[in-house]
């Protein structure tokens, strides 16, 4: 999904942003293994794509966390990893669900809907913390719009499981793989420009201070 992001904030973020980023990774770790599990049982691919999801928000956060306490610049640069990242993520769910197109594999709807609300209340949960910094920096906004993302993909997940139970077929859970493929694309890419944006700034700053 397209977002309008603000300018970069050089300063340090609060301890506040360190902490809520431990709470994000591990709610995200811990959801990843849950959901992975339920995706095998159920062969659902809208799980399977979430599954992945949080496991690349863990390995996100893991990146945020140990760049925190730098500069500006390392901390876009984080930013536009986690951007380009996001993206692959999208097109890698658009190939698995035009591959599963192929096989006509129903997935088994209550599961999808059960864990689809366990993953909504732990995503809700970390974007509610995370509110308050999603008009910061890149990175901070990055984090944002994963969580963000995340807990419309998983209401997608449940309407999916509604799908697959009243038509008996996989096509609900394979539009809604390709709808949660799309907001990982778009809005890794407004990471990108975002952090591109950030990078160039404080690297003209960074000049500006070694020119003086």
């Amino acid at each position: 999904m397209a977002c309008s992001c603000s300018g970069p904030k050089n300063t340090a973020p609060s301890a506040g942003f360190r902490k809520a980023l431990w709470f994000a990774l591990i709610v995200n770790a811990t959801m990843f293994i849950v959901e992975g599990i339920a995706s095998l049982q159920s062969g659902s691919v809208s799980l399977m794509a979430d599954a992945i999801d949080f496991f690349g928000d863990s390995a996100n956060y893991i990146l945020s966390l140990s760049v925190l306490s730098m500069g500006m610049l390392w901390r876009s640069r984080a930013a536009w990893v986690k951007g380009v990242t996001m993206t692959l993520f999208g097109l890698v769910v658009w190939a698995r669900a035009l591959w599963l197109m192929q096989t006509g594999t129903v997935p088994e709807p209550l599961t999808m809907g059960l864990v689809g609300i366990l993953a909504l209340v732990a995503n809700v949960s970390v974007a509610l913390v995370l509110y308050r910094f999603r008009e910061g920096d890149s990175d901070m906004r990055s984090v944002w719009l994963c969580s963000r993302n995340d807990a419309i993909g998983n209401l997608a997940i449940m309407a999916a499981a509604l799908g697959v139970f009243g038509t008996g077929s996989a096509w609900p859970d394979l539009a809604v793989a390709a709808i949660m493929g799309t907001l990982a694309v778009t809005a890794g890419i407004s990471v990108i420009r975002h952090a591109r944006s950030d990078m160039a700034q404080a690297t003209a700053s960074e000049a500006g201070s070694a020119a003086h």
